[in-house]
């Protein structure tokens, strides 16, 4: 509903200030109003953790299945949801090459459209992986899909098209064999997309309105899966981009670079930030405290080698950080020094990060068995398994007491009655 106001007998300061005030709750509005949203890969803040408290802890193909909706085509991304609808990417074709958009509604599981594209970059990738490796994200209004092909789509709610930029043909090499598959993320008016490898490598900031590049900056030549990450610094948003040899923060609307910490870092598990810290795969996993000043360099908290994530993200929770390893072990360690608390060993394979919510980790391998593991202070015990019966890659999106998952064949919805 539009809000309308005048501003009568005021200076030109005193105008420009109210209408900053007006901005400012308004936006505050919409940030309430896309509370139980998960607008992008690992939700709010990047965290993969979510607030909801009533989410079932079991399910079977007859209990607390809200719905199952059929999937067209291929894709290891995950799902979003905003404003009740559900956004599933896919591709299909002999070569890969046509790209799906699909919206459900979050309520009935129904369809409510599809939109398809032309690849116009490179398909190849891993048996494993898919062109649709990407999560797309979400500003609320808008809705930014990108793809292994370096398409990225912009559609509103209603499936519109807004623009399409098909950024191989700026980049002609920037692609490899077995895939890309970094997922996007929205800061303000500006979506973030990281795409490197042995070819072009880069970093950019599109806008959200046009789909014209704000800014670019060169990355290093080298393959690299991980995804752009947000973190809350000396009161502003920065974006981390993290690559093989390097963790760089960019202020989000011009990619001016703010500050970088050299290492060998995790080519597929992204960074994750909490207040003033950031845990960066690399060395295991490293707690980082940003500098104060751009002559300054980030500070090394602690570093602890037995926490190397495996492809599964890092989890951020209270005072606790959780990595799924290679091993497919997990591991409970203190935020504040590192300390390993407990690990507890799971089965099978992990691509999807694990979804805290309060004291249960969900945690889905590659065959599509859900192990539920309620985390302690001293110990982590499984309390449930589910099995969907077909393969899970992407992470779940969560919101309005529900998780939804996309499996290779359907899309799930799990919620009480």
């Amino acid at each position: 509903m539009p809000i309308a106001c005048t501003l009568p007998n005021l200076t030109k300061e005193y105008r420009v200030f109210a209408r900053f005030i007006l901005r400012a709750s308004c936006l505050a509005v919409l940030c309430l109003c896309a509370g139980a949203d998960w607008l992008e890969f690992r939700g709010h803040a990047g965290t993969n953790v979510t607030a909801e408290s009533n989410l079932p802890l079991s399910w079977t193909d007859t209990e607390n299945v809200a719905w199952k909706a059929p999937l067209t085509g291929r894709g290891v991304s995950g799902p979003i949801l905003v404003a009740g609808h559900v956004i599933v990417t896919a591709s299909s074709g002999f070569r890969d090459d046509r790209l799906h958009v699909f919206s459900f509604d979050a309520q009935t599981g129904k369809q409510e459209w599809e939109r398809q594209f032309w690849a116009t970059g490179r398909t190849l990738h891993h048996p494993t992986s898919a062109v649709a490796a990407n999560t797309p994200a979400s500003d609320g209004r808008l809705i930014f899909a990108f793809f292994s092909s370096n398409d990225l789509i912009c559609l509103d709610l209603e499936g519109n098209l807004k623009w399409l930029r098909g950024l191989t043909n700026d980049y002609p090499t920037a692609a490899n064999d077995v895939g890309m598959a970094a997922s996007p993320v929205v800061i303000g008016d500006t979506v973030i997309v990281q795409v490197e490898s042995q070819g072009e490598s880069f970093g950019a900031g599109i806008d959200t309105a046009t789909g014209e590049t704000r800014w670019q900056v060169p990355r290093g030549k080298a393959a690299n899966w991980s995804s752009p990450s947000v973190m809350r610094h000396a009161g502003e948003e920065v974006v981390l981009l993290q690559s093989p040899d390097r963790l760089t923060a960019y202020h989000p609307r011009d990619g001016k670079e703010l500050w970088s910490y050299l290492a060998n870092c995790g080519g597929i598990a992204s960074p994750v930030a909490g207040e003033n810290i950031v845990y960066v795969p690399a060395g295991g996993l490293t707690a980082l405290r940003p500098p104060a000043t751009a002559s300054e360099t980030a500070a090394v908290v602690w570093q602890e080698n037995r926490l190397s994530p495996g492809s599964p993200s890092p989890v951020l929770g209270g005072d606790r950080i959780y990595v799924v390893n290679r091993a497919g072990v997990l591991v409970s360690a203190n935020v504040a020094d590192g300390k390993i608390a407990w690990q507890l060993r799971l089965s099978g394979t992990y691509w999807a990060t694990p979804l805290l919510a309060g004291k249960h980790l969900y945690c889905v391998n590659e065959n599509g068995i859900a192990q539920v593991v309620e985390v302690g202070e001293k110990e982590g015990k499984i309390v449930a398994n589910c099995d969907f019966g077909e393969q899970v890659f992407g992470s779940p999106a969560v919101g309005d007491g529900a998780i939804y998952f996309r499996a290779e064949k359907h899309l799930w919805k799990i919620a009480k009655p």
